[in-house]
């Protein structure tokens, strides 16, 4: 197998382009394409088999869940529970954006996606293709880096296509990411409006001790 790389427009994503990326994930494949940081992997969530699949390609461990791109705040309320206000402000003030937000899980994804931690890790990004494939599929979908595990993550579709070009059917070519850090992750899965940060990136830990004191 060699990947298709089909070029998309970065921020009017072409309607008949985004038609082919959701058949393909409805068809349980894995799609490499561009969010704001890297390029990411793209299952359809409910699809044990496709996430399977990911765990897989990258050679990562069960007990790590899955983030998942949504397209919008409404999103995380269908998806998540206990939803308290340190996570309105901080999705207020960062979404869309390279912040991952870890909050509990409701009951409409399989445990599988949450590596059965009972746990979700929610984004909204910047980048359009991503948010238009969420909306057409009405799903979110998985967003873990498009590299091979040891190997550098990718802000271009080509260094996908050397990674991994033998392994996944469809790469998305949306010309390069936005930015070259990862996503700051911060756990509000605790409850009570406590917080802590599990990797800073992007959104420096000051910012989000900030917008949480307000």
């Amino acid at each position: 197998m060699t990947a298709e790389i089909l070029r998309v427009h970065p921020d009017e994503p072409e309607q008949h382009h985004i038609e082919t990326i959701v058949a393909s994930l409805n068809s349980g494949n894995v799609v490499a394409l561009p969010t704001d940081t890297f390029y990411g992997l793209a299952v359809d969530p409910v699809n044990l088999h496709a996430v399977d699949r990911i765990y897989d390609l990258k050679a990562r461990a069960r007990h790590k869940p899955l983030s998942l791109l949504i397209a919008e705040v409404s999103q995380a309320y269908e998806l998540a529970r206990q939803l308290d206000s340190a996570f309105d402000r901080l999705a207020e003030k960062f979404w869309p954006g390279p912040l991952t937000i870890v909050v509990k899980a409701g009951s409409k994804l399989p445990l599988r996606v949450t590596a059965n931690t009972g746990n979700l890790a929610l984004r909204v990004p910047e980048a359009a293709i991503c948010r238009a494939v969420v909306a057409r599929l009405g799903l979110p979908i998985t967003a873990t880096s498009a590299n091979l595990s040891g190997y550098p993550e990718c802000t271009h579709a080509m260094g996908v296509f050397d990674q991994l070009g033998d392994q996944v059917p469809l790469i998305v070519d949306g010309g390069p990411t936005a930015r070259s850090t990862a996503t700051t992750i911060v756990d509000l899965s605790g409850g009570g409006n406590s917080w802590m940060i599990l990797r800073e990136g992007a959104i420096p830990t000051h910012e989000i001790a900030l917008a949480l004191q307000h």
